[in-house]
């Protein structure tokens, strides 16, 4: 069965990746099995200093569940439970490392996120996915 790595970070362009990717699905033999990513960046500072690493994973979670939750309720309507994965880093490498330490077959993102630069073609994030990953890289516009 193919593995699919839909990462997602709560935009409203990610959402609408993760609806149109769903309507994709009838041009793969069988229905893959799809895997949500949501990458926090890491707390600016010291502020480990002030606050114990519990709270601050407990933190990344609560923020990472707020960025899945429309994607797992679009993945849901259209019966497609997944597991999600939450995790700290730089979005991009992360993407692409956790895909391979997962055996992904291919990576299905949208072309532009909640980066500061809204105005190119290719989201930052998105862009340096593509020059990273060794996997197929599909992107949903």
């Amino acid at each position: 069965m193919l593995k699919i790595l839909l990462p997602v970070d709560g935009s409203d362009s990610s959402n609408k990746a993760v609806a149109d990717f769903i309507q994709l699905l009838d041009c793969y033999k069988e229905t893959p099995e799809i895997h949500l990513l949501n990458v926090q960046h890491p707390l600016d500072g010291n502020v480990s200093l002030f606050i114990d690493k519990e709270n601050i994973r407990q933190y990344h979670q609560e923020e990472g569940m707020k960025k899945l939750q429309r994607a797992r309720e679009l993945l849901d309507l259209a019966g497609l439970g997944c597991p999600f994965h939450i995790v700290v880093g730089e979005p991009a490498e992360m993407i692409v490392n956790f895909a391979q330490e997962k055996s992904m077959d291919q990576i299905v993102i949208g072309p532009r996120g909640m980066g500061v630069v809204k105005s190119l073609l290719l989201g930052s994030v998105t862009n340096k996915v593509m020059q990273l990953s060794t996997l197929p890289v599909l992107l949903v516009k």
